[in-house]
């Protein structure tokens, strides 16, 4: 999709070559707002790599102590 996109071409040409490979929608093309929505998500990684790898790291640290409660 990243390629497709860099090449010119738009979401809603590129939407209906795209399959989802798991899950309960395998085998279909993913909708117009789910090919958005991972579009923009692929774009803040890139922005803000320093954000993510701290968010997983928070995330990690509260599993852990989740578990040391338990």
């Amino acid at each position: 999709m990243l390629r497709r996109r860099a090449n010119g071409e738009t979401v809603e040409d590129i939407q209906p070559g795209l399959l989802i490979p798991t899950g309960r929608r395998k085998g279909h093309s993913p909708s117009l707002s789910s090919s958005y929505r991972a579009l923009a998500e692929h774009e803040k990684a890139q922005a803000y790599p320093e954000a993510i790898e701290t968010a997983h790291a928070d995330f990690a640290a509260l599993q852990k102590h989740g578990r040391n409660l338990v």
